[in-house]
């Protein structure tokens, strides 16, 4: 199953012409592209991304209800590697 899952952006780049930022994601941060959005989002926005492609932006209110489907379907078990990977990744120095 293909997830889109909601964060809000909080770093924002360019990367050589490629619009990159960071997206927090509960806590756990990750590296996005956002060229697919990068005319329609600022810090502090909320985007849903999918395999690491930022594919569109809500609202926060959008964000929190999609979060909550996910956890009522059971789906946020399929991000248990994010957890896992921030934790080993703060256990050996580096940050999340």
């Amino acid at each position: 199953m293909c997830l889109g899952i909601p964060g809000k952006v909080v770093e924002l780049r360019d990367d050589n012409g490629l619009a990159m930022g960071v997206v927090d994601f509960g806590g756990v941060r990750r590296e996005c592209c956002l060229a697919y959005v990068q005319d329609d989002v600022a810090l502090g926005d909320y985007v849903i991304v999918h395999v690491g492609f930022a594919i569109t932006k809500v609202d926060e209110a959008e964000a929190r209800r999609t979060f909550e489907v996910l956890k009522e379907m059971g789906d946020t078990a399929e991000l248990d590697w994010i957890t896992q990977v921030a934790t080993d990744s703060l256990a050996m120095g580096g940050d999340a």
